[in-house]
């Protein structure tokens, strides 16, 4: 199944992507959380501390609100 449709010279356009951007404003405290986290282990000369769980957690906010208009995009 082809996901993407090829008209003459026209660009295919990732919807995803598209869907992503537009979803992002909808993910602000995730965000705002993953941001707090890089800023207070700026320091760490260890590297033993990351935010990996807060940017899991940014994009999972994305995913869940992209996955429904995704899938309606590609039936």
């Amino acid at each position: 199944m082809d996901i993407f449709v090829f008209k003459g010279d026209v660009e295919p356009v990732d919807q995803k992507k598209y869907l992503e951007d537009s979803s992002k404003p909808k993910c602000v405290r995730p965000l705002i959380e993953y941001q707090a986290c890089v800023k207070r282990i700026e320091g760490d000369e260890t590297r033993e501390k990351h935010c990996t769980g807060q940017y899991f957690d940014y994009w999972h906010c994305i995913d869940r609100a992209v996955a429904p208009k995704l899938f309606d995009k590609l039936k």
